[in-house]
């Protein structure tokens, strides 16, 4: 059987459904009547794949293209981001792209039977499938879109050369694997190992929709930019007030780098002990990864600011180059201060070593941008510029005295008490 022979792409996450269905189509035509139950599985299975992935159009090519983008391998790791490489690894890579393209170019039509479905064969519905929603439940519809523009691509190939160039293509542009497919991630901690997975509903804000912060905007994304271009870059630290942007200048910065191989991993305070593990398990990827933390603050007795400040400074092994952390807070120090720090000073000489420890986590963070809530003239440009993004027709002076209202109700002025006042006026139109 053809799947047998693959070198590289072995280890594929439907395995057992790749080899049922290129076992089908090895078959002679005398035996497929013994088989016909385990094609309606495995027709069942691919329309079940389609339902999650919002594949469409030929469903074996969507499956053989979707097991290409998605696996992680020798090959395929080493040339995400980076596009075509030189060595061995191309000629064992071009016999599997070989066997795949012969997969690629059996018709699943030849499977139908004496089912049919409304006069027309199982597996040739298959072969043009007609999504009921083309939405993924699990990549975003511009993944999901690259996928089936895959399959249409490789369907089309000439001959094996073009089919490997497609596919090398699709490595160079999003990735491969998880990585590859989807831009942001959380890890959960699954015994000594922490275990990095994908986030896919990612809100889809860029830093034009942030209003105003200018300054602050621009100084991350030059520093964004220059750790993309392997420039020397550093922590960042984006403090001040609730509501200012700061998670969303994040986002933003993910949404508008994505495309140059800039991934987030979302960390919470209790997992900083996995820290050092998640850093091993992606310093070798051909990809700029960003550690978020969001709302990053710590009480007094909390110790966890320990192992954050280790992994900013290193330790004996070479700080990845590819690795940065970006962290939200409302706090400028991120250890919450008492008066009684200060006065213990007077009891106990050693005390104040204690108190620079908290103090100095901060300066770790190369980078430290402020935004400060907007004043009342600020705060009315933005929710004047809301109101003409989202069409809100209203006389500019009566918008001024109900949005000055709604924040006197509403935590004040900030760009998330406009933005939430702007939905209430839509809601009730």
């Amino acid at each position: 059987m053809k799947s047998q022979e693959l070198i590289l792409y072995r280890n594929l996450n439907y395995r057992e459904l790749f080899d049922r269905i290129a076992g089908l189509l090895s078959m002679k035509p005398d035996e497929s009547t013994e088989t016909m139950p385990d094609s309606h599985a495995c027709a069942g299975q691919l329309v079940e794949l389609a339902a999650s992935y919002g594949f469409e159009g030929n469903l074996w090519h969507c499956f053989l293209a979707f097991c290409l983008s998605n696996n992680e391998n020798a090959y395929s790791t080493s040339c995400e981001i980076v596009g075509p490489i030189e060595g061995t690894l191309n000629e064992l890579a071009a016999h599997d792209f070989r066997v795949m393209k012969e997969l690629f170019d059996c018709d699943i039509r030849v499977l139908d039977n004496s089912d049919h479905l409304e006069g027309k064969g199982i597996w040739s519905a298959l072969s043009d499938y007609q999504a009921a929603d083309s939405g993924s439940k699990v990549y975003n519809k511009r993944i999901r879109d690259q996928i089936v523009a895959l399959a249409v691509a490789l369907e089309q190939a000439e001959d094996v050369k073009t089919f490997a160039w497609e596919v090398t293509e699709f490595y160079r542009r999003f990735g491969v694997g998880k990585f590859g497919l989807n831009k942001a991630f959380r890890i959960e901690e699954a015994g000594n190992e922490p275990q990095i997975i994908p986030i896919t509903n990612i809100e889809p804000i860029h830093l034009d929709d942030i209003i105003g912060y200018q300054l602050q905007k621009q100084k991350l994304i030059e520093n964004t930019e220059a750790f993309l271009s392997g420039r020397a870059a550093n922590n960042v630290l984006l403090f001040g007030d609730s509501g200012t942007g700061k998670s969303s200048s994040i986002k933003a910065i993910l949404n508008e780098y994505y495309d140059r191989g800039l991934r987030i991993i979302e960390v919470y305070k209790h997992q900083f002990k996995a820290l050092s593990k998640l850093q091993e398990l992606i310093k070798d990827r051909n990809y700029k990864f960003i550690i978020y933390m969001d709302d990053l603050s710590f009480e007094d007795s909390e110790l966890e600011y320990k192992y954050l400040k280790a992994i900013i400074e290193g330790g004996l092994g070479k700080k990845p180059g590819n690795v940065l952390i970006y962290a939200t807070s409302n706090r400028r120090h991120l250890i919450r201060e008492k008066f009684s720090d200060k006065r213990e000073l007077d009891d106990d000489l050693h005390n104040n070593d204690t108190v620079q420890e908290k103090l100095s986590l901060v300066a770790r963070f190369g980078v430290t941008i402020y935004y400060g809530s907007p004043d009342r003239k600020e705060f009315q440009d933005i929710v004047k510029e809301l109101a003409v993004r989202y069409e809100v027709n209203m006389p500019l002076e009566e918008l001024y005295a109900r949005a000055n209202v709604w924040e006197l109700n509403h935590g004040g002025l900030s760009g998330r008490t406009a933005s939430q006042f702007i939905t209430h006026l839509l809601g009730k139109e």
